[in-house]
C-alpha cells in the first residue's frame, strides 16, 4: 500500500517539477539574452533598509536572505521575526530583506498573474519553484550567471540603502536553509562592485560548496546536530566532502575562514526550529532569542575587530 501511494505521489508530482525545472531556467536565459533588465526599484511603501538612522553610517549593513519561503519583498513569517529581532536588538545596524535570492530578476512570485493563480489552487508549487532555483544556482553551467545576477542584485539594494562603494563599511550577508548557496554565490560581484569587507552567516545552510569564497573575510555556521536538512547538502555535494579538498568551500576551511558554531538541540524548521519563538532552552531563551544573540554577537565582534584592524574607517 505504501509503495502504491509513493507511486501515486511520483506520478502526480513528476510534470510539476519536469515544468518547474524549465521555468527556473527560463528566468535565468530572459537575463542573460537581455530580454528583460532586473529593476532595482521597490514599492513605494516598502523601505530600501530599516534600522540604523539613515543620516549617519551605520556599523554594518546587514543583507537577509531568506529560505525557500521567500515570495515577496516583505519577509516570511519565520525570516520576518528573525529581521525583527536583530533590528531591535542591535540598533547600530542597516538591515535590507527584500532580495529576492530565487529570481535572477529580482521579481516577487506574488504579483505574477499565474503565480497568484497557482498560489490559491497549488501552493506547493511556490515553494518547488523556489527548490529548483537552488538547484539552478548551483549547478556548474548556470552558476556564474546566476551568481552575477544576484550578486548585482544585492550591490544595487545596497546603494540604494545608502552604501559608499569603497567606504569600507562591513557588508554581513544572513541566509537561511537555501539563501546560503545565493549568498555564497554573491560575494563576488558585490566585491567587485562594491569593494566591501563581507562576511556571511549561514543559518541551516544549504548548499553545495562550489562558490569561491576568496573575498570573503570569514563565514559563520550556525547549524544543529539534529538539522537534517543542511546534512542532506553535506553529502549531496560532492564538493562539500573532506575527500575533495581543493574544492572551495574545503579551501576556505583550510584557510580558517569558517567558523562553526552549534543551536543544538534546534531542529532547521518546525516548531523546534532555529527560528521558533516557542520552543525555550533552561535559561528561559527561546530558540529565536538564542539565534538572534549568536547573529548580533558575530557581527558586532568581527565589526569591531575590523574596526581595530582599520583606524582611519
Amino acid at each position: 500500500m505504501t509503495e502504491i501511494v509513493l507511486l501515486v505521489v511520483l506520478l502526480a508530482l513528476g510534470p510539476v517539477l519536469l515544468a518547474e525545472g524549465l521555468l527556473a531556467r527560463y528566468e535565468l536565459m530572459v537575463y542573460a539574452v537581455g530580454w528583460r533588465a532586473p529593476s532595482p526599484r521597490l514599492p513605494e511603501d516598502q523601505p530600501y533598509a530599516r534600522g540604523a538612522d539613515p543620516r549617519r553610517p551605520p556599523a554594518a549593513y546587514l543583507v537577509y536572505l531568506d529560505g525557500i519561503g521567500k515570495r515577496r519583498f516583505s519577509d516570511t513569517r519565520d525570516g520576518g521575526q528573525l529581521v525583527q529581532a536583530v533590528i531591535a536588538g542591535a540598533p547600530e545596524l542597516r538591515v535590507l530583506g527584500q532580495v529576492q535570492p530565487y529570481s535572477p530578476l529580482a521579481d516577487p512570485l506574488v504579483g505574477r498573474p499565474a503565480w497568484d493563480w497557482l498560489r490559491r489552487h497549488v501552493g506547493i508549487t511556490l515553494f518547488l519553484h523556489n527548490v529548483m532555483q537552488i538547484f539552478v544556482a548551483a549547478d556548474r553551467r548556470y552558476r556564474p550567471l546566476y551568481n552575477r545576477a544576484v550578486g548585482a542584485q544585492i550591490a544595487d539594494q545596497l546603494r540604494l540603502a545608502g552604501y559608499e562603494p569603497g567606504s569600507g563599511i562591513p557588508v554581513v550577508l544572513l541566509s537561511y536553509s537555501g539563501g546560503a548557496q545565493v549568498a555564497t554565490g554573491a560575494v563576488d560581484g558585490i566585491f567587485t562592485e562594491l569593494r566591501a569587507p563581507i562576511w556571511l552567516i549561514t543559518l541551516g545552510g544549504f548548499h553545495n560548496g562550489a562558490n569561491d569564497l576568496t573575498h570573503a573575510v570569514h563565514l559563520h555556521r550556525l547549524t544543529s546536530s539534529n538539522d537534517w536538512i543542511e546534512g542532506v547538502s553535506t553529502w549531496l555535494f560532492p564538493e562539500r566532502w573532506r575527500l575533495f579538498r581543493r574544492s572551495a568551500w574545503n579551501r576556505a576551511h583550510e584557510a580558517g575562514k569558517v567558523t562553526v558554531h552549534s543551536l543544538d538541540p534546534a531542529a532547521h524548521i518546525g516548531p523546534l526550529g532555529y527560528i521558533s519563538p516557542a520552543a525555550h532552552l533552561p535559561d528561559g531563551r527561546s530558540y529565536l532569542d538564542r539565534t538572534t544573540d549568536m547573529v548580533i554577537d558575530i557581527v558586532r565582534r568581527d565589526c569591531e575587530a575590523h574596526a581595530a584592524r582599520n583606524p582611519a574607517l
